[in-house]
């Protein structure tokens, strides 16, 4: 993973795109948000907070998580996700590489029953962490929201064989994640890297990439989810709207109107926040969202379509055929692994 110091820089007021996101409202969650059409004017009043809230409890849902379960929260970041997880009955452990992050989380949710926080890299785990042990099939549940673009190749490799590791067979692995369109190298989506500098990340996986990956580290993909509209393509919007007020005076003048602390900007910030989000709106047309969910497998348990995209009910055969007869993409692209057989293709 990359180094801790340099991603700290991503999260603080060094970057002025991080000085207007905090006076905007973003507090104990980082992500982008999740944005309904019909929602969209209640930014201006209400601020990004509900919207990131929607998302995280999106993303919570799909661990289906139960009181009692043991749930590691991989990139835990200010720690809100952790407490809602402790909060819901479960024991849940947030990590993260970052201190101050920690600091934070603990400061905000430290005497919140059931979560606990510690400083750790999710790419390589050490023994303990918070006093609670990280042997191999100790945990039911791990979660990771936005966290893992953080890690690089390698990276999220390792984290994907990590989480294998340590969660008890029938156990899951949510992971959310911005994902690239296509394998297209990064430096030609961020020619300036403005973009990977404000968030100190160097790549981004392949859409697809994932489910081999997963596949490769044990997983089997019980579900893949695009939110690519309501989180990138309504952010996007958002942004359009801030930079055509952020270009006039006047405009500027009715943000910091109803944003008082926008108005420590000065001509400088003005056009360096909109230079860059306009970087960040370029690269979000070739770039996705997904929420992808991984089982480990049971020993001895019955082969399912590793890919369940089609809807087939929990245990059943994947009966879809793509064009022309041919087996569908779950099937055709996600390799099974290691002593596991190709589910029978039924017309």
């Amino acid at each position: 993973m990359g180094d801790g110091g340099d991603l700290a820089s991503a999260y603080n007021d060094d970057s002025v795109l991080f000085r207007v996101l905090r006076h905007l409202g973003w507090d104990s969650l980082a992500d982008i948000g999740y944005f309904t059409l019909p929602t969209l004017p209640l930014v201006v009043l209400a601020g990004p907070a509900p919207f990131q809230r929607r998302l995280a409890r999106r993303s919570l849902a799909l661990l289906d998580a139960r009181p009692g379960q043991l749930v590691l929260d991989a990139g835990c970041g200010r720690g809100d996700t952790t407490a809602r997880l402790g909060a819901a009955g479960c024991r849940a452990l947030g990590v993260d590489i970052q201190p101050a992050q920690v600091d934070q989380a603990r400061r905000r949710f430290g005497g919140c029953s059931g979560a606990r926080f510690a400083v750790a890299d999710a790419t390589a785990l050490p023994r303990r962490a918070a006093q609670i042990p990280l042997t191999d099939g100790s945990f039911d549940r791990v979660h990771c929201l936005e966290a893992a673009f953080h890690f690089g190749h390698e990276g999220r490799r390792s984290f994907l064989s990590e989480s294998f590791r340590l969660l008890r067979p029938g156990g899951r692995l949510v992971l959310v994640d911005v994902t690239s369109r296509t394998d297209q190298p990064i430096g030609t989506l961020d020619p300036n890297g403005l973009v990977r500098g404000t968030w100190r990340f160097d790549d981004i996986e392949p859409y697809e990439r994932y489910p081999l990956m997963a596949s490769a580290a044990g997983f089997t993909t019980r579900r893949i989810l695009d939110w690519t509209t309501p989180v990138l393509h309504r952010a996007a919007q958002l942004c359009a709207l801030f930079v055509g007020a952020a270009s006039t005076r006047a405009g500027r003048q009715a943000l910091c109107v109803r944003w008082p602390g926008l108005g420590t900007l000065d001509a400088r910030d003005w056009s360096e926040v909109i230079t860059v989000v306009r970087a960040h709106r370029d690269i979000g047309r070739v770039t996705r969202y997904t929420a992808y969910v991984l089982d480990k497998p049971v020993v001895g348990g019955t082969g399912n379509c590793p890919l369940r995209v089609h809807g087939h009910p929990a245990g059943g055969h994947c009966r879809s055929l793509g064009a022309g007869g041919t087996p569908p993409e779950c099937a055709r692209r996600v390799p099974l692994p290691a002593g596991r057989t190709p589910v029978p293709l039924a017309v």
